[in-house]
């Protein structure tokens, strides 16, 4: 069987923080972020909302963009680093919510990368037999910023996005064509949360010190993506014997406007084909490639036929492709 998006969705909290905003919190100006990040706001979860919440709201819609019962999913993948517990796994929490009662569940944890690595499960989900598979990007990332730390507390925001993954016939067009997923975890302190695992478990020291919160060296980190989204469309284009031209739109993960700038540039890709919502969402980790290709999807911008590429990056180090075609 061959893997194909069926539906789409999408959720962001109502609470809106900008740049403005954050001009009264830490040392910075809505110039500074704009010009280094291209970002202008994001969204925040408000008081007692969770990862799962979020979920829920996304993943119902692609259910009903895509014509699927709840009842007739086979798996829910959640893509998350932001869960809302250590255990039970925030997948299960939305399995039971959406009333999938046949599905297995179960998170899966490549910051954001996350979204295409379930998806590249999801993939052969499908094609070892499975007829409908959920595929949700979720996080709440205030949860683990430092509002302290002007150069990281600018770039995050909350949300989630949903893809329904369903089986099609083999022979047609319509379905995903390939996926890419690598890693170097000799780079795993460019983007790290050092605190709260087992490693460094939980404790006044760990909380005095911001340790649950999420550290990066932003120039390292910048090369690295660059490199590496540009390295990776190369070999997913390779793969499928496209040339950069066939793409109808790229759709990044949504981290800093001067990398996406810069791969474009790489890659010798027209602006106009590529998915950029950053300077409203900030970067949602695992979040941001879903709630683009719904956008995309609910704007006209992807239709029956399009050809859809994915790039992501992400702590681990991980980074991450696909090929769609709609």
């Amino acid at each position: 069987m061959k893997a194909y998006i069926a539906g789409t969705g999408s959720y962001a909290p109502t609470k809106v923080l900008t740049n403005a905003d954050l001009e009264g919190m830490v040392a910075t100006s809505d110039e500074w972020i704009r010009e280094r990040t291209g970002i202008r706001e994001r969204r925040i979860a408000g008081t007692g909302e969770a990862c799962s919440d979020f979920a829920v709201h996304a993943g119902k819609q692609a259910l009903e963009a895509a014509g699927v019962h709840a009842a007739d999913l086979d798996m829910v993948l959640v893509a998350t680093c932001t869960g809302d517990y250590p255990l039970p796994a925030t997948a299960c929490l939305v399995q039971h919510r959406l009333g999938a009662i046949k599905a297995g569940a179960c998170d899966l944890s490549a910051a954001c990368c996350g979204f295409v690595y379930a998806l590249s499960v999801a993939d052969a989900y499908i094609k070892s037999g499975m007829h409908h598979v959920l595929v949700i990007g979720s996080e709440v990332m205030s949860a683990i910023t430092d509002w302290t730390d002007r150069n990281t507390c600018v770039l995050f925001g909350d949300g989630a996005g949903a893809v329904v993954v369903s089986a099609g016939d083999e022979t047609g067009e319509r379905g995903i064509l390939s996926t890419h997923l690598r890693s170097d975890g000799q780079l795993n302190e460019l983007i790290t949360v050092p605190g709260g695992g087992s490693r460094v478990p939980p404790s006044e020291k760990t909380v005095a010190e911001r340790m649950q919160c999420i550290k990066m060296k932003g120039n390292e980190t910048f090369k690295f993506a660059v490199r590496t989204l540009g390295d990776v469309a190369r070999e997913t284009l390779a793969a499928n014997h496209l040339q950069v031209e066939d793409v109808d739109l790229y759709v990044p993960h949504q981290a800093n406007v001067r990398i996406l700038t810069a791969v474009m540039e790489r890659l010798g890709m027209s602006p106009e084909k590529v998915m950029i919502n950053l300077d409203r969402y900030g970067n949602t980790s695992a979040a941001s490639i879903p709630i683009a290709l719904d956008e995309a999807v609910r704007s006209g911008r992807i239709k029956d036929g399009s050809l859809v590429m994915l790039g992501a990056f992400g702590a681990g180090l991980t980074w991450a492709s696909a090929m769609i075609r709609w």
